[in-house]
């Protein structure tokens, strides 16, 4: 099964966690976090990453400064959404049930992880849901 043209690879996705979690960052400061002991290679490769990323949609550059500061322009809601949809395209006929009743049952919930469920489905059968 190949990749669709925007799905993003797990390289791609450490670049976005560190634009989720830290804001708009330079090619730099990327390098540096997520090769602390990485040299021009390592720039070049979070360089071209980048690119790819801007290419698909899930990142902007600014290059209104001296250094081009890049930001999430997909967010991490969306792009979950988008995986989890994929998967449950692929591997159960669209349906969700399945993929959701896996990971409640091969994962221990919390409690707060089981009263945040409760929640969104007592949303969902609601009538604003």
């Amino acid at each position: 099964m190949g990749r669709t043209p925007r799905d993003v690879t797990d390289t791609e996705l450490a670049i976005l966690q560190q634009l989720w979690d830290h804001g708009a960052r330079t090619i730099r400061q990327l390098t540096d976090a997520l090769y602390p002991t990485g040299g021009q290679a390592q720039y070049a490769t979070v360089q071209k990453l980048l690119d790819r990323l801007a290419e698909k949609g899930h990142v902007r550059r600014d290059r209104s400064g001296s250094a081009h500061v890049f930001s999430a322009a997909v967010g991490r809601e969306e792009l979950i959404g988008r995986r989890l949809r994929d998967v449950a395209e692929k591997l159960c006929g669209g349906s969700l049930t399945p993929l959701l009743t896996h990971l409640v049952k091969t994962r221990k919930l919390s409690d707060q992880e089981r009263q945040d469920l409760r929640d969104l489905i007592d949303k969902q059968d609601s009538p604003e849901g």
